[in-house]
C-alpha cells in the first residue's frame, strides 16, 4: 500500500508540474478549441486524478518480482537501447532481427523459434512500414546497397 500511496504523490506532483508548463504554451488566434494548449492540461487533469485516487484507495502490497526477473527486464531495455542506436547506421533488418530474435528468446528460450521469430518480425514489419505505410525505411547499410 505505501508503494502505490508514494507513486501516486509522485504522479500527482508531476502532472501538476506538467499542467503549469502546458499553461505556458503559446497559442495563436487561429487554433482550434482543443488546441496545442488544452490537450495537454486535460491529459495532466486526468493523470492528476488518476494519481489522487492511488493515494486514497492503494491496492494491496503487490508481489514483486525476482531478481532474475530484473534481470531479465535489464537485459530486454539493454537490447531496445542497442536497436534504436542500430538502426541507422546498420539499416532496418539486421538490428530488427537481432533484437527480436533476442527478445523473443528470453519469452520462451527456443533458439530456432526465436530466429525464426526475429527473421518473420524483421521481414514482415519492414513489408508493412515500407510499403503499407510508406515510411523511408532502409533495409541494410548503405555500404551494402552501393
Amino acid at each position: 500500500m505505501a508503494s502505490d500511496r508514494i507513486f501516486g504523490l509522485v504522479m500527482a506532483i508531476v502532472a501538476l508540474a506538467y499542467i503549469a508548463s502546458a499553461t505556458q504554451i503559446q497559442t495563436s488566434f487561429l487554433s482550434d478549441p482543443v488546441g496545442p494548449k488544452t490537450f495537454p492540461i486535460i491529459v495532466g487533469v486526468v493523470c492528476a486524478i488518476s494519481a489522487i485516487f492511488m493515494v486514497l484507495k492503494p491496492d494491496p502490497e503487490p508481489d514483486w518480482p525476482t531478481l532474475r526477473t530484473f534481470g531479465a527486464i535489464i537485459i530486454a531495455v539493454l537490447v531496445l537501447i542497442a536497436y534504436a542506436y542500430a538502426l541507422k547506421p546498420l539499416g532496418f533488418l539486421l538490428p530488427t532481427t537481432v533484437a527480436a530474435g533476442v527478445l523473443s528468446f528470453q519469452i520462451s528460450p527456443k533458439t530456432k523459434t526465436a530466429i525464426l521469430s526475429g527473421l518473420g518480425l524483421s521481414i514482415g514489419l519492414f513489408l508493412i512500414f515500407k510499403y503499407a505505410l510508406d515510411l523511408g525505411l532502409v533495409p541494410f547499410p548503405k555500404s551494402w546497397m552501393g
